[in-house]
């Protein structure tokens, strides 16, 4: 099958799984329900062919949980991070699911057996709880064990039914495929801000390249704001492995996304001991501090969130603000998470940043920030993006590009929202290859193009309150239909002469009837 056919196939079978579902569970929960099915199935197969090792002589799904030594057993926990005895793999559970009466209850024995599995190893932080939101026991799937168990097989016969010949050589990533299909289609009937947490693919792409660009190879990659991993995965499928040396970094504040996260790693063949995904809030806690420098940062940090900002007074101290001499306001917190990042960036580095618009030009404290970003040269790039590219929010979003190895004192101004930088479609407009490949040719060469780039000297920026709004120095195109006023007066003229030419004969058939 084709990519485009992969996909429809897995968003046809997701769906056809919601309709075996709906009514009983809201859409935001069965979401997770059919991720953690999914990542199941996918570990399940990938522990399979890590055994078998390629000798297709041995059968490990048809092997009894008897044979299988300690010895064997640890050295896959060493390797893989967990283990998963023959009865317990996906394969296993999917042939018997429409019949167990049990199901509920084996599933969260099989769950806590894989997690409690690495306790003791190295991978124990990495594997632990990564079933936590995957509650097979939960109310939200019905109140009786029977209806539990009804939907459940629902769930795993319908993942058990797509057509996965293997995951790592697939042409699309089921996961994120999954994700945002899922997204797309319950984000906001459920109410939730599911662009929060979730960066479309396509943009994913860009942030990704945009952060490694000409970057040969980089030490490792990191995210402040990590959300389902999908801006750290992109890095890898962008790049061969070879280029990110010491792995994915990354922290989440939701607990939920962080399992989701961390999911996503394993999906993708990112062994535990290549990422460190850590939970907590990275502006008052922030892990990896003895990590950084990072020579690629991407990030999409929830817009305009609150924070404890000045109400900790030792923030302003912290090395991450300090530079600045203010905090970002309590009730905006966009510029604490840029400065969050430029501390982590290493000298050769670069940080692509999803940003709000606003904090571009408002005054105040972010006004200040801005003047210590662009009075030490921090700023590379500002990219105005067309609207509707995110679930959850239809604003035109920015992307910072922040370096500390800038050769010039010029800042690049690019608008992307006009034609050929995207497509519009139906629900959210879409970035494709071609709009990506422009786009970072325009980022690269730096040279001024009209209506669409343009590099400005701080200088210039300083003079102008640092405004750093794309559109105080991209002039818009003008896309209006123009006249020409001679020809359109000539108009004018000829249609009021008709007028008075009508009004006469109208006065003269008047006239007559009246006489």
């Amino acid at each position: 099958m084709t990519s485009i056919q992969q996909r429809a196939e897995l968003q046809r079978q997701i769906w056809q799984i919601a309709n075996d579902v709906r009514g009983s569970v809201d859409g935001w929960d069965f979401k997770q329900f059919v991720l953690g099915t999914l990542f199941y199935r996918f570990i399940s197969e990938n522990f399979t062919n890590y055994i078998e090792g390629g000798d297709e002589s041995i059968k490990y799904a048809r092997l009894s949980d008897e044979v299988i030594s300690p010895e064997i057993k640890e050295d896959a926990i060493k390797t893989k991070g967990y283990f998963i005895y023959p009865s317990q793999l996906f394969l296993n559970v999917a042939k018997s699911a429409n019949t167990n009466p049990n199901l509920n209850t084996d599933l969260a024995a099989i769950f806590a057996a894989i997690e409690s599995s690495a306790n003791g190893y190295p991978s124990e932080q990495d594997i632990k709880g990564l079933f936590a939101d995957f509650d097979t026991t939960s109310t939200r799937l019905g109140n009786s064990v029977t209806d539990k168990n009804s939907r459940l097989a629902a769930v795993i016969k319908g993942v058990a039914g797509l057509k996965v010949v293997n995951f790592k050589e697939s042409d699309i990533d089921w996961f994120g495929d999954a994700y945002e299909f899922l997204i797309s289609n319950y984000a906001a009937n459920a109410g939730k801000s599911g662009g929060e947490f979730f960066t479309p693919q396509s943009v994913s792409k860009l942030i990704a390249q945009l952060a490694m660009h000409k970057q040969e190879k980089v030490n490792k990659i990191y995210d402040p704001a990590a959300g389902s991993g999908s801006l750290l995965l992109q890095a890898k499928k962008h790049f061969d492995n070879h280029v990110i040396e010491e792995g994915f970094y990354g922290q989440e504040i939701n607990h939920t996304t962080y399992n989701l996260a961390r999911m996503n790693m394993f999906l993708h063949n990112i062994n535990y001991d290549k990422f460190n995904i850590a939970l907590g809030n990275t502006l008052t806690d922030p892990h990896f501090g003895e990590e950084k420098p990072f020579d690629a940062i991407v990030s999409n940090p929830p817009y305009s969130v609150n924070w404890i900002g000045a109400d900790d007074p030792t923030l302003i101290n912290d090395e991450r603000f300090a530079p600045a001499g203010v905090l970002a306001p309590k009730s905006k917190a966009d510029f604490a998470f840029v400065l969050h990042a430029l501390s982590y960036l290493s000298s050769k580095g670069r940080a692509a940043i999803v940003c709000f618009p606003g904090i571009f030009y408002r005054g105040g404290s972010e006004q200040k920030i801005r003047k210590y970003l662009v009075d030490n040269n921090f700023i590379e790039t500002v990219i105005a993006l067309a609207p509707n590219l995110f679930y959850g929010t239809s604003i035109a979003v920015n992307i910072l590009v922040l370096s500390k190895h800038k050769s010039d004192t010029k800042t690049q101004f690019i608008d992307a929202t006009g034609e050929g930088f995207f497509k519009k479609a139906t629900n959210t407009n879409v970035l494709k290859d071609e709009h990506i490949e422009k786009l970072m040719e325009v980022f690269d060469v730096k040279e001024d193009l009209e209506h669409v780039a343009r590099s400005v000297d701080n200088s210039k920026i300083s003079e102008n309150d640092y405004n750093l709004s794309v559109s105080s120095y991209v002039e818009a195109k003008d896309n209006r239909e123009k006249f020409d006023i001679a020809d359109l007066n000539a108009e004018v003229l000829k249609t009021v002469d008709k007028i008075n030419r009508l009004r006469a004969d109208i006065d003269g058939i008047i006239n007559e009837i009246e006489a």
